[in-house]
């Protein structure tokens, strides 16, 4: 059974920073194309960037510049950082694992950026 577990979250104030923590057990993480996407109240998930078994990221050009993604493969961990945070990056996190047709999804880390 794959779990994911995001971690992290919570109120900040425009301009300020959070880092996002996603463990996976239950597999073998090296082989997982991760991906951190978001949710805003009425709106779809959609993709922040991503992360290939090889390191390459991609990101949202929303957050091309200020957010960040790396994995560390020892520890199954898959992070998000997240700089000059706007009113607008407000939503549910969620990191994804996918290899192949198996796709695996966390629970979700909420993210306020308010003053």
């Amino acid at each position: 059974q794959v779990q994911l577990v995001e971690s992290g979250g919570g109120l900040v104030q425009p301009g300020g920073s959070l880092r996002l923590s996603c463990v996976v057990s239950g597999s073998i993480f090296s082989i997982y194309h991760m991906g951190w996407y978001r949710q805003a109240p009425g709106k779809q998930r959609d993709l922040v960037g991503s992360i290939t078994s090889s390191g390459v990221t991609n990101y949202a050009d929303s957050v091309k510049g200020r957010f960040t993604i790396s994995r560390d493969n020892a520890k199954t961990t898959v992070y998000l950082q997240m700089n000059s945070l706007k009113p607008e990056d407000t939503a549910v996190y969620f990191c994804n694992a996918l290899y192949w047709q198996y796709s695996y999804w966390g629970q979700g880390t909420q993210v306020t950026v308010s003053s």
